[in-house]
């Protein structure tokens, strides 16, 4: 495997990847530049149990993950340092939101709807993205996340059930304001 061939395949799909789950280019940039410093530095202790793809999605959602949490963690230390409260926990704010291709019209349901998955635990929110945003298979993604298909199929009817009660409290919400 070259690494050269590996970047020009895959970069693309990391850096919609990544997109997907901070929602600014800046940050998804960045991602894509770690997870392929990642591919570089362990490329050779690739097993081939998987895909070559498989493998660099897994590097792409941990990196994006990861990402977030920092993010998160380095709001709730500067807000902590602040105004000594160690005991708050912070969602995290979605950030600018600059995905291409949603025409301006479409911006704000977009973002709502990332707002809510944005509030789904990590594994929920990854599998809405790799099935509904990245329209994979129920098997490539469930080869993606190590998990067999009828935890999948459970994973997927929670993010959903979960997912319509964000959605349904901020529009009810709304309505009552």
């Amino acid at each position: 495997m070259i690494f050269d061939e590996i970047y020009f395949e895959h970069h693309k799909m990391v850096l919609n990847i990544a997109l997907q789950y901070v929602q600014n280019m800046e940050d998804a940039e960045e991602i894509t530049q770690d997870v392929f410093i990642k591919v570089s530095k362990n490329i050779h202790t690739f097993k081939q149990n998987s895909s070559v793809k498989t493998w660099i999605y897994r590097i792409t959602i941990n990196q994006s993950l990861d990402f977030l949490k920092a993010k998160n963690s380095q709001k709730s230390n500067f807000l902590s340092s602040i105004f000594s409260l160690n005991d708050i926990k912070l969602k995290i704010e979605p950030t600018t939101f600059n995905h291409p291709g949603i025409e301006l019209e479409q911006k704000e349901a977009y973002k709502k709807i990332f707002e809510a998955i944005n509030q789904l635990s990590d594994n929920q929110k990854t599998v809405i993205i790799l099935l509904k945003i990245e329209d994979k298979s129920q098997s490539e993604t469930a080869e993606i996340m190590n998990l067999s298909i009828k935890a999948l199929e459970s994973l997927f009817q929670r993010a959903k059930k979960n997912l319509d009660i964000l959605l349904n409290k901020k529009d009810n919400y709304e309505k009552n304001v």
